[in-house]
């Protein structure tokens, strides 16, 4: 068994609490291989600002899991390198089992999901509590779910969402004794968010979503007061990267996200945790499609990888910085 701690990294709990006592979100940005983890790592470097490398199932699977731990051990040493030992934390995204979960405690992972939203209300409790008793046992923090997200991220998919139930999260954190808690209030999994006939227009012509139902964390944050709450499916979809993609070739269709503004609402109350995959792969997407239909005759793939780590990290700068409030907070 590996401990976090001999990786340098840390877990969420005392984070989480500086966090909410000063109304910003910590970053959670999913990563698969070298160049994202590089640009994380700039990006909060520079802005000063704590993050979350978070890893999928489908990540492990595909970067390996021994890799990712020795990753996660660089990317500490590697802020070091860059002038600022931030707070890091390795966390699993979405584990689907006990077995998961134990599996990336025992190879160093500082903090887990454990994602039972799709069973039956007991037996997410029960699953939950399992992994909160084997995780804290290790100090490994957890965060359980309540309500589903559609859409498709990975291997987790959903047709239609189900909003939090505000009744069900105080007896939930009771009797799992989670770390924190990702709920549903309107975001989704996945770059096409939303379709044009749920959006209304701006005076701008701009395309808006329906707005994110902040009643529902409100209510929330009566009955838990000050517990960390986590949004998942959180990426903006920036559209300068889908018309960059659609016109080097691309065919991204009502890509639609959750507007910035509504994000920096949510970092302002108990939302400490904000998970951004999508924008990542956008963002990687549009810089390789460009280089790839501007330089056809290019081969080497340091010359297509490194634009795209730049557009990462600067993407993942503004999020720290203009979006989620946690830029200067490391």
């Amino acid at each position: 068994m590996v401990s976090y701690k001999e990786l340098g990294l840390v877990n969420t709990k005392d984070l989480f609490k500086k966090a909410i006592e000063g109304k910003y979100a910590i970053p959670a940005f999913n990563f698969n291989n070298m160049e994202q983890l590089q640009a994380i790592i700039q990006a909060c470097v520079d802005s000063k600002s704590p993050v979350i490398l978070q890893v999928s199932s489908g990540a492990r699977k595909y970067a390996n899991q021994t890799l990712l731990r020795y990753m996660a051990q660089g990317a500490v040493e590697y802020a070091k390198e860059l002038g600022l030992n931030i707070p890091i934390v390795l966390h699993l995204d979405h584990g689907d089992s006990f077995e998961l979960c134990k599996n990336c405690i025992d190879s160093g992972f500082s903090s887990v999901m454990i994602d039972g939203s799709h069973l039956p209300y007991e037996e997410n409790v029960a699953l939950t509590r399992k992994v909160v008793e084997y995780a804290h046992a290790h100090d490994v923090t957890v965060e359980g779910e309540l309500g589903v997200l559609a859409g498709v991220e990975d291997e987790v998919s959903h047709e239609h969402h189900t909003y939090t139930q505000p009744e069900e999260v105080e007896d939930f954190v009771k009797r799992t004794g989670v770390d924190s808690l990702a709920i549903s209030i309107g975001t989704s999994h996945g770059a096409n968010k939303f379709t044009p006939a749920q959006c209304t227009k701006d005076a701008n012509g701009i395309l808006v979503p329906p707005p994110l139902r902040f009643d529902i964390l409100e209510e929330i944050e009566k009955r838990i007061p000050g517990f960390p709450i986590v949004l998942h499916g959180a990426s903006s979809v920036p559209q300068e990267y889908v018309a960059t993609i659609n016109k080097y070739g691309g065919s991204l269709k009502d890509s639609i996200g959750i507007p910035e503004d509504q994000l920096r609402k949510a970092a302002v109350s108990a939302v400490c945790k904000v998970n951004i995959d999508s924008d990542g792969r956008l963002a990687m997407t549009a810089a390789i499609r460009e280089v790839f239909y501007t330089k056809p005759g290019e081969f080497d793939a340091r010359k297509y990888l490194g634009p795209a780590r730049d557009e990462l990290k600067k993407l993942y700068q503004h999020k720290t910085e203009s979006v989620l409030g946690s830029a200067g907070k490391a």
